[in-house]
């Protein structure tokens, strides 16, 4: 008795050891770019969400930031992919691929374990969706996989108190989606995702410059103009930079001039179209939340919400004051690194496991 009772103690501590010893990643897996949180070390790495592929032997030539350099210069034989697409897996082998990559270049080489990993998924995900990125992540080499909706991780990330009894506003923009909630007790209230965010915007400067100027650039080019002079309002004072491309006429390189102003001109709608979705959770908002809102605003988190004077836009369009979280880019990454350290807490809020 007392032999079979050491033997159980010896796996308990065993078991208790493996526990305590098992790595914890948080990824925000994006549109554009893919983050990974460490809990104690925060965000150690930050790179794009692609993957270039040899058609040939269908051989994985390089993932992240060396393979977006490969966009748009590639020969016929060789594909950069973007294997998210609108905050969803597009590819999914193309996907398992790139977060085996991203978890063991974390994790370093000589990581035993297998971790366990939150990730984030837009606030519209449906349910196979959803299992898609939790198997993704198991074949990639997760013990534990929990998927957990992008608000409501951005609202952790940007320290915001979401187990109050108080309404809570987040506006996420990232490269694929708009995610917009209001959270009160931990929980989503009201909710929407649409599918139009900075890669919407990145093409209608594309769409604008070619129509206008008759000039074809790509979509690394239109991203840099977006960031380099863009705006949500029209500016007094216009910032300008100069843009390379190929003539649509004749064929041949071409350079013209884009000015803050024709970037507010080329994404009035698709700007109308984000105005919109936050609208549509306003009025969704019960009225003792809109109360709690009117008093705390909007709190604007991803990369895409660092345009100019976005802010200031959605104040003019629904009358609610619109603030930046601190580290915008980052609010969802560091959301998965506390919900990991705080798994019991935050268990309300997640929505599958494997």
């Amino acid at each position: 008795m007392s032999c079979a009772g050491g033997v159980t103690r010896f796996f308990r501590i065993c078991w208790s050891d493996m526990i305590r010893l098992t790595p914890k990643l948080g990824i925000d897996l994006g549109t554009t770019t893919t983050l990974v949180y460490v809990p104690e070390k925060g965000v150690v790495l930050n790179e794009p969400s692609v993957v270039a592929v040899s058609l040939e032997d269908q051989k994985i030539l390089a993932v992240g930031a060396d393979a977006k350099v490969m966009i748009g210069r590639t020969p016929d034989t060789i594909v950069a992919y973007r294997p998210m697409k609108d905050g969803v897996i597009a590819n999914y082998r193309v996907t398992e691929v790139m977060l085996a990559y991203y978890m063991k270049k974390a994790l370093g080489r000589f990581s035993m374990f297998r971790p366990d990993v939150i990730l984030s998924v837009p606030a519209g995900v449906t349910s196979t969706e959803r299992r898609a990125v939790v198997e993704a992540a198991v074949k990639a080499g997760a013990r534990n996989a929990y998927v957990v909706k992008e608000p409501v991780l951005a609202a952790i990330g940007a320290g915001i108190p979401i187990q109050e009894p108080r309404g809570h506003i987040v506006a996420d923009i990232g490269g694929g989606t708009i995610d917009v909630a209001v959270i009160s007790l931990g929980g989503i209230v009201a909710s929407t995702s649409v599918k139009c965010a900075g890669n919407r915007l990145d093409r209608a400067i594309q769409d604008f410059v070619k129509k206008k100027r008759n000039i074809a650039i790509g979509e690394k080019t239109a991203e840099e103009i977006k960031i380099g002079v863009g705006s949500a309002l029209p500016i007094k004072e216009e910032l300008s930079m100069d843009v390379k491309g190929r003539d649509v006429i004749t064929g041949l390189p071409q350079t013209t001039e884009i000015t803050t102003n024709d970037v507010v001109k080329a994404t009035q709608r698709e700007l109308r179209e984000m105005i919109g979705a936050i609208k549509y959770v306003l009025q969704e908002t019960p009225p003792e939340l809109a109360a709690d809102i009117i008093d705390r605003g909007i709190t604007m988190t991803g990369g895409t919400s660092q345009l100019r004077h976005l802010p200031e836009l959605i104040f003019r369009r629904t009358g609610v004051r619109a603030s930046l979280a601190d580290h915008a880019p980052l609010c969802v990454a560091r959301g998965t690194g506390i919900a990991l350290t705080h798994l019991d807490t935050y268990k309300r809020s997640m929505i599958a496991k494997k």
